[in-house]
């Protein structure tokens, strides 16, 4: 899951509408949840949300990431939930215990977030398809 998730471009998505537009292009991509949106949105919304994705939009997410901000507790929810993929900031003091856990379940937690293109931005669905068909860390998402 890790080496997908550097190899494909990363798409922030807010909900089924957006995740529907990432997957138009029909070219494999990371899913990114908003920063923090575990703690405002919660793991389970998450889950279910990449659960349709994967149902709906089948062979074209590689990866997925759920942003746990600054909240272990919600990191380690959403790993008893079978998320393997977090992201939680270093500067908690559970960062160590947490990071030690997944890697346990075999999952990865990641200290920043990766390169992406939030669709929430002003212009972002104009920008898709070339983010889409470059690497991540090659273009400026924010480029007009």
């Amino acid at each position: 899951m890790l080496e997908s998730a550097t190899q494909r471009p990363a798409v922030v998505v807010h909900g089924l509408a957006d995740v529907a537009l990432a997957c138009a292009p029909g070219l494999t991509l990371t899913l990114l949840s908003a920063p923090a949106a575990a703690i405002f949105a919660g793991p389970g919304w998450w889950l279910a949300l990449i659960g349709l994705a994967q149902t709906r939009f089948p062979g074209l997410i590689a990866a997925d990431l759920l942003d746990c901000g600054d909240a272990p507790g919600l990191a380690l929810a959403a790993l008893r939930l079978d998320q393997r993929t977090l992201i939680l900031d270093p500067a908690c003091p559970a960062f160590g215990a947490v990071r030690a856990t997944a890697a346990a379940l075999g999952g990865r937690v990641w200290p920043t977030r990766p390169a992406s293109l939030d669709l929430a931005e002003p212009g972002a669905a104009r920008r898709l398809a070339a983010w889409l068909s470059h690497r991540a860390g090659r273009i400026d998402p924010h480029r007009p």
